[in-house]
């Protein structure tokens, strides 16, 4: 038995890596490549996994985690103020999808509790996958839209609880056995979240206390997990969700000094744990059973995008929420939920519906929840292609003054921080500009105080039409994303070639290729601030100002070559793509045996492997930019810099040839 399970696990994991490195690849989320592995493994492709009920358990510990690392997010007073959005927007969506699928499927001939039971199931969304996204962006968690979302998925969280009671109850039939569970569910509900709080206010924040003055990485991070496992335990001892305990627990410790090392430490288990969810979900799809009904499948998917986004669009606009925000909203949350497999599985058991309806759900929720990183990722771009013509009128009309016809002014992509410090210093030098920025927030405040900014995604070639783009005499690009900088470069140099493209980006990783789409100067702060910080060092150390300010301009020149390099430490970023971006140096200690002994550097041509010689050490004098007629003697040290693949080469080149 146990080696049955190692080897399906071994055989689990295998396929998960394999997955994330082919979807990595096409630059595609890991959540579609967990579920891609899932279906390759279920029982209805290889059948490496024989049982994936054995996994729910375990899986389920990653939502559990997931919500624990949410209501780190959200402090009490914060739910308080969003009681409106949770209570009244979350509970109009869960009941108006409900009545309009319910409606529909007792059109087509469903019986009223299998109908019940459908409404119920794709009432829900995916509050693992969209609350992952919304936390991988910046501020996706605390915009407006990001709030709505979340909103409406605690509520939906919540409402697990009383469809859970019902399913069983609809079978058996009985109108006032469903009225006294649900009764005695709200008052279960009531009295353990009243003992999360009170153990969260008086008992947590004094265990942290305790457990800080230890200085134990282990025993925190032991704690953290029982914390979190503890209070989803209470509440599924109460019959409750187990996210909703975690999530209560998180949020009391949301405002205590230990939030963020607590959300660093559960962040690894909460990832493998949650890759191990969306596997199980993907081993629930019966691909022989979706193949048969695959037209069914596709109008299923497509209607419950429309519908569900059409309710929470509309019930949006009746609070009176702002049409960007309502229509990323409903994007974000139009597909099936996590909770309706759950849900699924109840429903046939308890045979309210049939089999072949519960392997379509099961298809719709897979498909669903594979198109929603795209869509959630996606959604300020496609609710600016939906409702672009309205957010230009708006807009516009709420900078007075702002003239579309002028020239020979500068565009600044970006009015956070390093976009208001540059407007700061162009309004004091009387050079016209115009600022465009995507945060409706910041653009509100800024034209109040009577800055020249104007709302608009800097993507979009007619927002950039819109500030003379064609006539401009300078654009300045200050995005925190440069892969968006890059897209952005590109664009303006299709509508004004001429245009003079500075941008502003936190390192040098991009800076070739954002020079490659037209970029005249990039300007990478990490690199300036260490220049900034050489001239002061200089400068005290009695170098001339003049000789310093010719070597920064000299760096500036050659792009700041005599910068690129660096020894790398224990702790250093290599994930991913970052390992091949990053430049290494490297010392190599020539001894006798070495095959570059007697050699010249012009013979050795490192230049072939792509490593280039910046030094050489020979009796503790060293010699920089050494040219290439010397010859290595022994005991040499060479100083190489290359690409983390380039020196193993290179270093295996120079001892073994």
């Amino acid at each position: 038995m146990q080696d049955t399970i190692f080897k399906e696990m071994l055989l689990l994991l295998a396929a998960s890596v394999f997955m994330i490195s082919l979807f990595r690849r096409f630059n595609l989320t890991p959540i579609l490549a967990y579920l891609a592995a899932g279906i390759v493994a279920g029982p209805t492709a290889l059948g490496w996994i024989s049982s994936p009920d054995k996994m729910n358990l375990i899986a389920e510990l990653g939502i559990v985690l997931l919500l624990f690392s949410l209501g780190l997010e959200f402090s009490f007073p914060k739910l308080i103020a969003m009681r409106k959005m949770v209570l009244g927007t979350g509970s109009v969506q869960v009941c108006a999808t409900l009545i309009v699928i319910m409606l529909f499927c007792f059109a087509l001939g469903l019986p009223i509790e299998a109908s019940f039971a459908v409404g119920a199931i794709l009432a829900l969304s995916s509050t693992a996958i969209v609350i992952k996204q919304l936390s991988e962006k910046s501020n996706g968690l605390k915009d407006r839209k990001g709030q709505i979302a979340v909103s409406v998925l605690l509520f939906q969280d919540i409402a697990v609880v009383p469809f859970l009671i019902t399913f069983p109850i609809l079978s058996q039939g009985g109108d006032v056995a469903i009225g006294h569970a649900l009764f005695m569910a709200l008052l279960k509900g009531i009295a353990v979240f009243v003992l999360l709080i009170a153990i969260g206010k008086w008992l947590l924040p004094r265990v942290f206390a305790e457990i800080g003055q230890a200085r134990s990485d282990e025993l925190f991070v032991l704690t953290t997990l029982l914390v979190a496992l503890l209070a989803g335990g209470v509440t599924h001892l109460f019959g409750l969700s187990m996210a909703l305990g975690a999530f209560l627990a998180g949020m009391m410790l949301g405002e205590s000094q230990y939030k963020h090392q607590l959300e660093a430490d559960i962040r690894p288990f909460r990832d493998i744990l949650m890759g191990l969810f969306f596997t199980t979900v993907g081993m629930r799809l019966d691909i022989y059973a979706i193949w048969v009904q695959f037209h069914w499948l596709i109008l299923s998917v497509v209607g419950l995008l429309l519908v569900k986004a059409m309710v929470v669009y509309a019930i949006c606009q009746v609070v009176k929420e702002k049409r960007t925000d309502s229509v990323a909203a409903a994007i974000m949350l139009c597909q099936m939920g996590e909770f309706g497999f759950v849900l699924t599985a109840l429903a046939l058991e308890n045979e309210l519906i049939s089999s072949d309806i519960a392997s379509l759900l099961i298809g719709v929720g897979v498909v669903s929840m594979a198109i929603t990183p795209f869509l959630v990722s996606n959604a300020e771009r496609l609710t600016n292609f939906i409702l672009f013509g309205d957010l230009q009128s708006q807009h516009q009309d709420k900078i007075p003054g702002f003239t579309y016809n002028q020239s020979d002014h500068v565009i600044i992509c970006g009015f956070g921080r390093v976009g208001q410090t540059v407007a700061r210093f162009l309004k004091a030098e009387a050079i016209p500009y115009v600022a465009l920025d995507f945060d409706p927030i910041r653009v509100q405040e800024a034209q109040v105080a009577g800055e020249r900014v104007h709302f608009g995604d800097v993507r979009n070639a007619m927002i950039l039409n819109a500030v003379s783009i064609k006539t401009a005499r300078l654009v300045i690009i200050t995005l925190d994303d440069a892969i968006k900088s890059q897209t952005v470069v590109s664009l303006i140099k299709d509508l004004n070639p001429d245009a003079k493209v500075v941008v502003r980006t936190s390192d040098d990783e991009h800076l070739n290729q954002l020079k490659e789409v037209g970029a005249t100067e990039v300007v990478p702060e990490k690199l300036e601030g260490s220049l900034m910080l050489v001239l002061h060092v200089l400068y005290r150390s009695g170098v001339p100002i003049k000789r310093i300010f010719s070597r920064l301009r000299r760096e500036r020149r050659n792009q700041y070559n005599f910068m690129h390099g660096f020894f790398p430490g224990e702790n250093v970023d290599l994930g991913g793509e970052r390992r091949e971006q990053l430049e290494f140096l490297h010392a190599i200690s020539l001894q006798e045996t070495a095959y570059a002994i007697g050699k010249t550097l012009k013979e050795l041509n490192l230049s072939s492997l792509r490593a280039e010689v910046i030094g050489l050490r020979r009796n503790n004098q060293e010699i920089e930019q050494p040219p290439e007629d010397i010859r290595i003697e022994i005991d040499d040290v060479l100083i190489i810099r290359a690409r983390p693949s380039r020196v193993e080469k290179a270093e295996r080149f120079l001892l073994e040839g």
